[in-house]
């Protein structure tokens, strides 16, 4: 068998390929068009035989052969097969690239007699897909013997994602249709009746992001991204209309790439790959003929675009999908931006004269991008998208924000003197001044009590009769380091690996996996950190990555059940963990055991992964250290068990509180029974500490029981000296922890756990810590309640 041999400058599929596709794309006239020009690009930069496009029918079972280039063109949309029939229907029902020399021998081969593929010794398959649907697959062909090197096979991979974005949103667009004769609906008259009732308040509420207290000015942003003001024009000129708009389309291209560059420079190219998405958008050839198409049709291209972007809007605004839904936001953000250079408005014009508040119905990324950080006091958004760009942003920056505040652009005045406490989710408009007085003495208390906590950074956690304890970091982006560090952490105690998967565009491969584990590790300089494996499924999806329906994904396919089900991708991560543990300290923590199969399983497959590391001459770490998650009622049962196959626990209390008590802690209807000083709560934890401490293991706690100091005093109590935790309550913990003695903390606990209400024992906790040498623990206290005004006679007091 001999392979091609070919030059640096044959084989260059890279960059000037993906660079052509573009141009392509705007060179095509409708999709059909774009995927034969790319097919042929494909075929000749590859020096292959063939290249063809399937895609998947609108039944999600049907391959058909859209485009070729090698085959007979005959057979477009003659030759169709299911999902898992043949090489190709291989390769879309698993997901995975294949390639292969002699493909007639794979037992998965089925000969189609029109096709005329026997006379091929090559074949490699692409999967094209987007979010957690299959869309086709991308095929090369050769009649010589050749075999794609990593680097070709990379490429081609992204082709393949630049094609299946092509194809998505053609089918977005098309899918805008069903929905454009629909009337905007009109806001309900409860809904009104509701805000003119609670316009008499001058106190919002609403849900805390980033905690944090401020003062200052409101910079109101009230978007309605300027088409509310856009009305048709009559007897346009159609030549000097379509021009604007490729003008347009031109400078907003160019800031939206200068934006993805300052974001990337600010933060990480993991939070700036948000306006690749944009770009992609703008350079999408449906997108753009729906534009043309009205301008033709006699209108303006403002109003085109108000029409277009609108109809966007409604369709993306009705469809089921959460993550498509998402995409609204981006399509304003791209609007926004487009209108203002149709009209020759500064884009800049966000920024602030002014420190200030900022006030807005939605903050889009290219917000956050443009203005200056340093005038952003705090946030103050009706929308309430937890996991919106913009909110990662601010918590990335420590940026005090506030989320879900309804009517919040309505009821606040551009300069209202506004106090933000973000620590219990309320904003005061104007407030008398007894409310300022005593925020403002809140505040200078708050400014000394932070400057007496940095002084502690450096100064470990002991308790007063000697007892060291560790204080780490929960991450999940490389942005969070620096915040950790900046509070003293002593390393990672849980770095969540699903956030950088969440930020791209498909799976990262080994290297790049790696260069980013080894960063953190680095950056962390001999202090430990412990890596979870990937932990989706239940609220956390990656958009490439097929999920199954579930009617309760909580219970359902997610986090280590779904990396033992999908070997390779776990593998690899293990693979790149070991790697980066050799430039420090590094345990591996396997997410949500809940069997001994399991943990034995991810034991053999470090195995498998230092095999194949060794077999690869690449250098890693031999010993790491290897973790359990304790995170459901059966690890707990099983701890004693699961003690003898770990080096380390990690409690994961947020879901092993869930999953004790029946309460998700984040649906308002059930909040009240997600308590985490639940006597079942500390029984378990005790049960878990105890097998730890027999089987002379380490036990780290992880999650947001131990920010309470109620709960972290229980906890110590209960034998735990390892926290891992966000890292702005570190300074404050710390503090809290230097003045506790173990021993009594211990003595009471033995006494609390034969309390059967949870109410008792919150009331002894809370008595032990009065009790205390502290003289103000509200600055600590675990999600605080909003100040409330309470009148004795002409005395005003404010309690929290």
């Amino acid at each position: 068998m001999t392979s091609i041999k070919r030059t640096k400058s044959d084989r260059n599929l890279g960059l000037s390929t993906l660079q052509d596709i573009s141009a392509l794309i705007l060179q095509s006239h409708d999709l059909d068009e774009t995927i034969r020009n790319i097919v042929d690009l494909v075929a000749l930069r590859a020096h292959s035989d063939v290249c063809s496009l399937y895609l998947l029918e609108n039944d999600q079972e049907t391959l058909t052969l859209r485009a070729t280039k090698g085959l007979d063109e005959s057979t477009i949309g003659r030759v169709s097969m299911k999902i898992g029939e043949g090489l190709t229907g291989k390769v879309a029902a698993d997901k995975q690239i294949l390639a292969i020399e002699e493909p007639h021998k794979h037992p998965d081969y089925q000969y189609f007699a029109e096709t005329g593929e026997e006379q091929f010794h090559t074949f490699v398959g692409i999967p094209l897909f987007d979010h957690n649907h299959a869309i086709g697959v991308l095929v090369v062909q050769t009649r010589e013997h050749h075999i794609f090197s990593k680097e070709e096979l990379a490429t081609l991979s992204t082709i393949a994602f630049q094609v299946a974005s092509i194809v998505v949103n053609a089918r977005l667009l098309d899918a805008i249709d069903h929905y454009g004769r629909k009337d905007t609906a009109t806001p309900t008259t409860e809904d009104d009746t509701e805000d003119s009732e609670s316009q008499q308040s001058n106190t919002l509420r609403g849900k805390a992001a980033y905690p944090g207290v401020v003062t200052g000015p409101a910079n109101i942003i009230d978007q309605q991204f300027g088409f509310s003001d856009i009305f048709d024009e009559c007897n346009i000129d159609l030549p000097a209309e379509l021009k604007r708009l490729d003008e347009a389309l031109r400078k907003t291209r160019i800031q939206t790439l200068y934006l993805e560059k300052r974001v990337a420079e600010k933060l990480t190219q993991e939070d700036a790959a948000i306006f690749h998405t944009h770009l992609m958008i703008l350079e999408d050839r449906g997108f753009i003929d729906r534009l043309h198409i009205l301008i033709e049709e006699q209108h303006s291209a403002p109003y085109a675009l108000k029409k277009v972007i609108s109809g966007y809007l409604e369709a993306f605004g009705q469809m089921e999908d959460p993550y498509l839904r998402e995409r609204a936001a981006d399509m304003e953000d791209i609007g926004r931006r487009l209108l203002a250079n149709l009209v020759g408005k500064n884009t800049e014009g966000l920024q602030l004269h002014h420190s200030g508040i900022l006030v807005a119905k939605r903050l889009l990324p290219s917000d956050m991008a443009i203005l200056d950080h340093r005038m952003i006091m705090g946030m103050v958004i009706e929308s309430n998208e937890a996991n919106s760009h913009s909110v990662i942003m601010a918590k990335a920056l420590g940026i005090p924000a506030v989320i879900g505040v309804k009517s919040a652009i309505s009821k606040i005045k551009p300069d209202d003197n506004l106090i933000l406490d973000a620590n219990s989710g309320c904003i005061y408009q104007n407030p008398d001044q007894s409310i300022i007085d005593e925020y403002s003495r809140l505040g200078q208390e708050g400014q000394l009590e932070k400057q007496r906590l940095l002084e502690l950074q450096n100064i470990p956690p002991v308790t007063r009769n000697g007892q060291r304890i560790h204080l780490r970091a929960n991450i999940g982006l490389i942005s969070d380091v620096n915040v950790a560090k900046t509070h003293g952490a002593e390393g990672v105690g849980l770095y969540r690996t699903e956030f950088p998967y969440m930020a791209r565009s498909s799976f990262p491969d080994r290297q790049d996996q790696y260069l980013l584990y080894k960063k953190v590790v680095k950056d962390f300089a001999g202090t430990p950190v412990t890596i979870r494996t990937l932990d989706i499924g239940g609220d956390k999806a990656l958009p490439y990555f097929t999920q199954p329906k579930e009617d309760n994904p909580f219970m359902g396919w997610r986090s280590v059940r779904v990396s033992l089900d999908n070997l390779d991708i776990f593998q690899t991560q293990i693979e790149a963990i070991l790697m980066a543990a050799k430039h420090g300290p590094i345990r591996l923590l396997f997410p949500m055991i809940s069997n001994m199969e399991e943990i034995r399983t991810c034991k053999i497959i470090v195995e498998k992964a230092k095999d194949n590391l060794r077999k690869e001459k690449i250098l890693f770490a031999e010993d790491i250290p290897l973790g359990a998650m304790i995170e459901v009622p059966a690890a707990v049962r099983l701890a004693s068990h699961l003690a003898k196959e770990v080096d380390f626990f990690a409690l994961g209390t947020n879901d092993l509180i869930q999953y004790l008590l029946a309460a998700d802690r984040s649906n308002p209807l059930v909040e009240k029974y997600y308590d985490p000083l639940h006597p079942a709560v500390l029984l378990s934890i005790g049960c878990v500490v105890a097998a730890a401490h027999n089987n002379n293991i380490e036990l780290c706690a992880c999650g947001e029981m131990a920010t309470d100091p109620a709960c972290l005093l229980a906890l110590i109590g209960l034998g735990i000296h390892e926290f891992s935790l966000s890292a702005p309550y570190i300074p404050r913990l710390k503090n809290f922890i230097n003045r506790i003695d173990t021993v009594a903390a211990e003595e009471l606990l033995q006494s609390l756990l034969l309390q059967a209400d949870s109410h008792s024992i919150r009331e002894a906790l809370d008595q032990a810590i009065r009790n205390l040498p502290v003289t103000d623990f509200s600055v600590i206290k675990y999600q605080p309640q909003p100040l409330q005004i309470k009148s004795r006679g002409n005395a005003t007091r404010l309690q929290s």
